[in-house]
């Protein structure tokens, strides 16, 4: 197959009239400065293929139905109350269905590779079921059937709080001991394909002891999954406080003093941060896991993107609760806060750039790529992830290079995106995601059956 643009960002540079050779999902040859074939599928503008990552698909069927105040004090806490009573009906099957129409509207907003942090494991009585992989499967199953690329985050959660303190009954379908999880883990590795990653998410230092934390990690070496760790962490203010509480240090210090965290490691939302932890996650490699409509949404605070970026920190976007399945929106949320937070423009421009745009979109390549453990970019030898942008959508008319990027993040309000390839599969074409009408009838079905 090939594909010809008459402008892409190759390997972090606009080139003009561009042709890609795309054999066995890889990218096998890149021609600059030449004229299309009849061969060719012509297209505008191309663009790598974002990660996403950070999600939980199934909150997706949840969108929109947590808009009201059912408190003066509504926050972070109130939310998760109202998810654990979504979550009590949903089967396998219905599971896969929301999955598959969340992948979909990833694959159409842009982003080819997701890390899907999946912890609805149980069933509603909160036993295993009698596969431990059931709903594994279910997930595993969505991501072919979109062809979105997977990395996938089994959860560990065993408790309520922090101090062991005994886990709520909305928390039951989540559960694990770790002689369980270590089953799950080794089950799903028989059913991860070559192109699909397996990591491991102890949830957060809430949901994990500390003694847990190290087992987990030893797990996953004897398991030799070379997969990335992801927890969240740092997500709210109370949950800073209860961690000086129970473990004497602010959580990203203390996951800091106690680990080595480095590039194997997504520390998601990382929000409520001091100058120090912001200066050592930096330096650690790691990524900050931001999903900024998500964290905004839940009214959890605003991650001080500015000094972590020009303390040459790393971060990746995600989409989180899938309030709103949108990569430019996450970058333009991010800019934004900044901009509320320090009152002033073009926070977040740098890295050797002054696009805001481009510094946001080349740092979430870096970031997803690292946090999901793939390769980001269109290079020779990478998977042929490519993201098509229509040049005669209004926002885009009479713009290049670096513009490009700017005005589909702050000026279009609407998708200018056309065709998307994952790992050279055509997976939308014309804004829509291919076998759409069928996911999106069988998400129909598992809506009427759970508002019933």
């Amino acid at each position: 197959m090939y594909l010809w643009f008459f402008e892409a960002l190759i390997d972090g540079d606009w080139q003009k009239n561009v042709r890609l050779s795309i054999n066995d999902g890889l990218i096998s040859a890149i021609e600059i400065g030449t004229e299309h074939n009849d061969y060719d599928e012509r297209h505008d503008i191309g663009l790598p293929g974002l990660g996403n990552v950070h999600s939980h698909t199934f909150q997706r069927a949840m969108a929109g139905l947590t808009e009201t105040q059912t408190d003066p004090h509504d926050d972070f806490w109130s939310w998760r109350a109202l998810m654990y009573q979504f979550l009590e009906r949903l089967s396998p099957d219905d599971i896969e269905a929301i999955a598959a129409l969340a992948f979909s509207q990833m694959l159409e907003a842009g982003f080819t590779h997701v890390g899907e942090f999946h912890y609805l494991h149980n069933d509603v009585s909160g036993n295993p079921y009698q596969r431990r992989t059931e709903t594994t499967e279910a997930i595993l199953k969505a991501a072919r059937t979109t062809g979105i690329g997977l990395t996938l985050l089994p959860v560990y959660y065993a408790q309520g709080d922090f101090l062991g303190a005994p886990p709520h009954h909305g928390q039951r379908r989540f559960l694990h001991d770790l002689d369980g999880f270590h089953d799950l883990l080794a089950q799903t590795q028989k059913l991860i394909m070559p192109h699909e990653i397996l990591g491991i998410a102890p949830h957060s230092l809430r949901a994990v002891t500390p003694d847990d934390l190290s087992i987990l990690i030893s797990i996953r070496d004897n398991l030799k999954i070379t997969g990335p760790i992801h927890i969240h962490v740092a997500e709210q203010v109370r949950e800073v406080e209860a961690s000086v509480a129970a473990l004497r240090a602010r959580p990203v210090q203390w996951l800091m003093d106690s680990y080595n965290v480095d590039e194997n490691w997504c520390l998601v939302h990382s929000t409520h941060l001091d100058n120090t932890e912001v200066n050592n996650l930096a330096k650690s490699g790691a990524v900050a896991g931001l999903c900024p409509i998500t964290e905004a949404n839940l009214g959890d605070g605003i991650f001080p993107a500015e000094a972590y970026l020009r303390s040459g920190g790393t971060f990746g976007i995600g989409t989180d609760s899938n309030i709103v399945i949108d990569a430019a929106g996450e970058f333009r949320s991010l800019e934004y806060s900044q901009r509320l937070s320090l009152r002033a423009r073009g926070r977040l421009a740098g890295m050797g750039q002054i696009s805001v745009g481009r510094t946001l979109f080349d740092g979430a390549i870096k970031g997803g790529a690292r946090a999901l453990q793939t390769t980001g970019g269109l290079k020779i030898g990478t998977p042929a992830n490519i993201i098509s942008l229509k040049s005669d959508h209004p926002a885009l008319w009479e713009r290049q290079g670096d513009q490009i990027l700017d005005s589909w993040i702050f000026a279009a309000s609407s998708n200018p995106i056309e065709r998307v390839y994952s790992s050279g599969r055509l997976v939308v074409k014309d804004g829509a995601a291919i076998g759409f009408d069928t996911i999106k009838h069988n998400y129909r079905k598992v809506l009427t059956k759970i508002r019933a």
